[in-house]
């Protein structure tokens, strides 16, 4: 087996690292505490490297790393990353977009709360001054106030929904999401920008780039209410920082709470000098739980991109992004897992691969299609395979790619079934998404489970008599070999068993495992 270098160029929680160090096909390198001229000659032999803000990923970063296959941005924002320069080399480019949400979506309403109340200065007065003066700290109450909420993904969702909990009104803007994810939630969808003017408070929640940048500046702003709040949590220059400043300095703007800025660290930022805003030091994602969680899909991510299994979150696929919902990337990843899986359970020559979908998710087969070709080709390509020769490969090699979209059939909102046909049979596995990002293999070979896709994986398909089980698990504790999940589905005289190990599985453990009377297949796969 040979091993993948992975080159951490940023300080990333301690959990990630550990991953790194533990896993037994990765040439960890840790390169945060060098200096960023050093860390070009490090990164030549990087497969795969992690970053964060305080690494640039600009030219002379990609021209040095010629072996550079993927790079993660271990966060949500991704400004620092050439990624026109990442594709035309090829490189793919990641983030990890969830794992911090809950850590924004509460310092958001921390910031709502401190502007509606003038928390920071009340404190102050008292804490630092040593002055009761009551009368000077008359605040707004949120309930009854109107909320608007710019942008309605992962984070604007939950804010807003926190926002409902105080008896707020709120008004969701967002061009890209279909209103009934806001309506369903009894929240006011809008299309009318001038809706969101007309708020208490508006908070933003968006990604920063063309359309975006300056969205709020004085020509919106003067149509807003005397006394508005502005928050912003997400980017910095979202907000016209000349125009918040003039107007907070006017009182135009009642309060604002600042999270991000243009330029920093914003040690000297002019809006600091005001009285009438709260401040903080980007620390949106800065809570030990989201931290653990970044550097922990950071690692995982960077491990399947090295692996080449799969590229989660990935920012510059060769896909029109625009025309793509949030909720199928997600799906994107699974299908190309499940192919991956099948073809690892079944190493004989492929004749055709079917990608079938029930719900919503049916009308981007032609995406999964992709990526699901990608993931089963992996297994015997290897690096010679991508998202853009995929479909060539299977083709050379004389592989049937069909799709087919069915009705909803098993209860599941979304649904995608991928089925591989070998020399050997077929082989039939189905996932869905739950809760947005939650990974979940439902179905393989008419076996049903609730298996994350994920880990060094052991198959046995074995005749339902008693004592298999056991016999399973003497095998492998003998062999030293700790069992993290064990899952059985059973169906007429037969059952599947699909056994998860912290540890890769030799040959020699697979035959004795197969050498159980009642076994009928065992298979080995790794994800």
């Amino acid at each position: 087996m040979s091993n993948h270098t992975i080159v951490v160029c940023d300080h990333i929680h301690e959990c990630g690292l550990d991953i790194l160090k533990t896993t037994e096909d990765v040439n960890y390198i840790y390169a945060a505490d060098i200096d960023k001229t050093e860390l070009l000659d490090v990164i030549k032999n990087a497969e795969v490297a992690i970053t964060r803000s305080s690494t640039d990923v600009d030219e002379k970063f990609l021209s040095a790393a010629v072996n550079l296959k993927a790079i993660i941005r271990a966060g949500v924002g991704y400004d620092n990353v050439d990624m026109e320069g990442c594709s035309k080399r090829g490189i793919i480019a990641m983030n990890v977009p969830t794992a911090n949400t809950i850590a924004a979506v509460e310092l958001t309403m921390t910031h709502i709360l401190s502007c509606m109340r003038k928390l920071p200065y009340a404190h102050n007065q008292l804490k630092e001054q040593r002055i009761w003066k009551r009368e000077d700290w008359y605040g707004q109450e949120l309930f009854g106030k109107k909320l608007g909420v710019i942008g309605f993904g992962n984070i604007g969702h939950r804010v807003a929904l926190r926002a409902k909990s105080f008896e707020m009104d709120v008004v969701a803007y967002d061009p890209y999401i279909a209103s009934t994810k806001a309506t369903d939630l009894d929240i006011e969808y809008t299309k009318n920008f001038e809706d969101i003017l007309a708020c208490d408070i508006i908070t933003i929640h968006t990604p920063k780039n063309k359309e975006t940048i300056n969205i709020i500046g004085e020509e919106e702003i003067a149509k807003m209410k005397d006394g508005v709040i502005l928050i912003n949590c997400a980017r910095g220059g979202l907000y016209n920082e000349t125009a918040l400043y003039n107007n907070l300095k006017s009182g135009k703007i009642g309060m604002a709470g600042i999270d991000v800025f243009i330029s920093e660290p914003a040690i000297s930022n002019p809006l600091l000098d005001l009285n009438n805003i709260t401040v903080t030091a980007h620390l949106g994602a800065n809570t030990k739980e989201s931290q653990r969680k970044i550097s922990q899909q950071a690692a995982q991510n960077a491990i399947e991109a090295a692996r080449g299994i799969a590229f989660p979150n990935a920012l510059n696929l060769p896909i029109d992004e625009s025309k793509i919902p949030s909720f199928v990337k997600p799906y994107i990843e699974l299908t190309q897992k499940m192919a991956f899986l099948s073809a690892q359970i079944d190493k004989s020559v492929i004749r055709s691969l079917c990608i079938s979908a029930e719900g919503e998710i049916g009308d981007y087969l032609d995406s999964l299609s992709t990526f699901a070709c990608l993931g089963a080709l992996s297994v015997a390509c290897g690096d010679e395979i991508n998202y853009v020769n995929a479909n060539f490969l299977a083709e050379e090699k004389g592989i049937t790619i069909s799709n087919q979209t069915y009705s909803n059939q098993g209860g599941y909102k979304n649904k995608v079934t991928v089925k591989l046909t070998t020399d050997n049979g077929i082989h039939t596995i189905s996932g869905t998404i739950f809760n947005e990002d939650v990974q979940r293999i439902v179905s393989i070979n008419g076996y049903e489970f609730d298996i994350e896709p994920r880990g060094n994986m052991i198959l046995i398909r074995n005749s339902d008599v008693p004592g298999v089980i056991g016999e399973v698990g003497q095998i492998l504790g003998n062999s030293n070999m700790n069992i993290s999940d064990f899952r059985l589905s059973r169906k007429k005289e037969s059952a599947l068993a699909v056994i998860l190990v912290d540890e890769t599985v030799n040959t020699n453990l697979l035959e004795k495992l197969n050498n159980i009377e009642a076994a009928n297949t065992v298979a080995y796969a790794e994800i």
